[in-house]
């Protein structure tokens, strides 16, 4: 069993910046794909980034390209989002997941169910 922690999540003003945090408990961390999903009001879970277990492959979002970066620490089991220039759009809950499966640039992982765990959420708010 792997559990996941999000925290950094907050207020910010649209332009503004957040660092996204997801602690782990694996000790095999390395191990593990970690992905970053969001969930607005009356939404559906949309994918937004994941980096592959030793940080060598990373895919992005149509919608947060360029402005977010993922990464990890394996040292730390903490993986990070990076969200930069936010906009009112990107007002939602944001979860993190991990997967144990391979991971490919076919896209299987923009799906929720590639993901075996996931943790319990962090509110990120950017106003007008």
């Amino acid at each position: 069993q792997v559990q996941l922690v999000e925290s950094g999540g907050g207020l910010v003003q649209a332009g503004g910046f957040l660092r996204l945090s997801c602690a782990a408990s694996a000790r095999t961390f390395s191990n593990y794909h970690m992905g970053w999903f969001r969930q607005a009001p009356g939404k559906e879970r949309e994918f937004v980034a994941v980096i592959s277990g030793s940080s060598s492959r990373t895919y992005y979002g149509d919608s947060v390209k360029d402005r977010f970066t993922i990464s990890r620490d394996n040292a730390k089991n903490i993986g990070y989002l990076q969200m930069n220039r936010l906009k009112p759009e990107d007002t939602a809950v944001y979860y993190c997941a991990a997967s144990s499966r391979m991971l490919s640039s076919g896209g299987s992982y923009v799906q929720p169910s590639w993901y075996d765990y996931w943790g319990q959420g962090t509110q990120v708010t950017v106003s007008s």
